[in-house]
């Protein structure tokens, strides 16, 4: 079936009154980068709808997959159109229909008409094509309550737009609409997929890394790469830190009761985002935590963990089963990237027992035995930063931050 159009609802975007033009600019403008390269095609902006008109129908179907991972569309339909007119619109239907034809099926019309000047009401439109298709197609009947198949007819200023198929979006907000994040990726299943959830939502999510080479290797690193690269398909391009944690975590195996090290780990991953996301005005740091998946995600590590800082930290998948976060992961291509088998910083130094209720005095105890300033530092000078699209690599630079870091963390620790 050749269709002519397709319909995009905005969904929750329809909730933003005083703004709504700049997040549907930015809609319209994310949807022309997703589909570079696709041609026979144009796009039409509304205030309720958006249109994609096709000149021919060759690239359709690599459309339709390209609208689903879209942030900002709840849902959308290819359609046929007719003018408006009657006659014209049961022509349509009988193109719909004849991919109808080879068993008894039952079918409902539902007619929406907010064309308020065209001739005929809701339920005179109804009664309608529903009479029009019970005579010519013996085999279809009438079922208003289970339908195997809804005949939608949506009367507009534009035409009569006929369909049958809601295609569901993944929602939300169009991307880089809200403020920055700066999120915590590591090569797991679940920072991937937080990532992806910010990104709906409209916030702009750069990424930040710990390698400790050499426990670390390159390909693990390499992995990470293949991340932010998948990452940055439906958005754009994405920005990825990359700070080297080998003298500071080794330290701080040296220094810190085997089963607080992961706890003062996380801490000090705090630390340095914190001052990333300063320099790069995010507003919030964000983690793939689930809440009591492992010893450092369990409400008494977390307390310990967001004490080093004030700013707010955000974990979207929080309450999520492992399951979901598996479905959303395979949905967005990073869980085959994710189950690479390469080692990461958080993973290489894991004590045999660490503690699921860390105590925050002790840890704060512990952190202060000594001073961890000018490591802190030369830890933040070894920042390397990339900017990822979706082909990859764009452009690197070193980081320095200029700050004066004497009093700050002592006040920290």
């Amino acid at each position: 079936m050749e269709y002519s159009h397709i319909i995009i609802r905005y969904g929750e975007l329809t909730l933003k009154s005083g703004n709504r033009n700049e997040f549907l600019k930015k809609l319209t403008k994310n949807i022309r980068y997703n589909l570079q390269g696709l041609k026979g095609f144009h796009i039409q902006t509304k205030r309720d709808r958006m249109y994609i008109h096709f000149d021919n129908n060759d690239y359709i179907d690599k459309i339709i997959e390209k609208l689903k991972h879209i942030p900002g569309i709840h849902n959308f339909s290819p359609v046929l159109r007719a003018d408006l007119n009657i006659d014209k619109a049961k022509k349509i239907i009988d193109s719909l229909l004849n991919t109808k034809l080879d068993k008894n099926y039952t079918f409902k019309i539902q007619t929406k008409r907010s064309n308020k000047h065209f001739d005929y009401n809701t339920n005179e439109l109804n009664n309608i094509f529903g009479s029009y298709v019970l005579v010519n197609y013996p085999n279809l009947k009438v079922n208003v309550k289970q339908p195997d198949f809804i005949i939608n007819v949506e009367v507009r200023s534009e035409g009569i737009f006929i369909f049958t198929d809601f295609i569901k979006g993944v929602g939300g907000f169009p991307v880089n609409t809200s403020s920055k994040a700066l999120l915590l990726l590591s090569g797991g299943i679940d920072s991937p997929v937080a990532a992806h959830t910010l990104q709906v939502k409209g916030v702009e999510v750069e990424m930040i890394h710990f390698q400790s080479p050499p426990f670390t290797s390159q390909d693990a690193l390499n992995k990470i790469f293949d991340l932010t690269t998948k990452l940055s398909e439906v958005v754009g391009r994405v920005k990825l830190h990359v700070v080297n944690f080998t003298e500071l975590q080794t330290e701080i195996v040296k220094r810190i009761p085997s089963n607080y090290t992961m706890t003062s780990t996380r801490r000090f991953m705090l630390r340095i985002a914190e001052e990333v996301a300063k320099k790069e005005n995010c507003l919030a740091i964000a983690t793939g935590e689930s809440l009591g998946q492992v010893a450092s995600q369990t409400l008494e590590s977390m307390n310990c963990i967001n004490a080093v800082t004030n700013i707010p930290i955000l974990r979207p998948l929080l309450t999520m089963d492992k399951v979901d976060i598996i479905k959303i992961a395979t949905d967005i291509g990073t869980l085959k990237i994710s189950n690479l088998p390469f080692e990461d910083c958080c993973t290489i130094f894991t004590p045999k027992s660490p503690k699921t209720k860390p105590k925050l005095e002790k840890i704060v105890e512990y952190e202060m035995r000594d001073d961890y300033s000018e490591l802190i530092k030369k830890t933040l000078t070894s920042v390397e930063t990339y900017l990822f699209d979706k082909n990859g690599k764009v452009t690197t630079k070193n980081m320095e931050i200029e700050k004066n870091l004497q009093n700050k963390f002592s006040e920290l620790l």
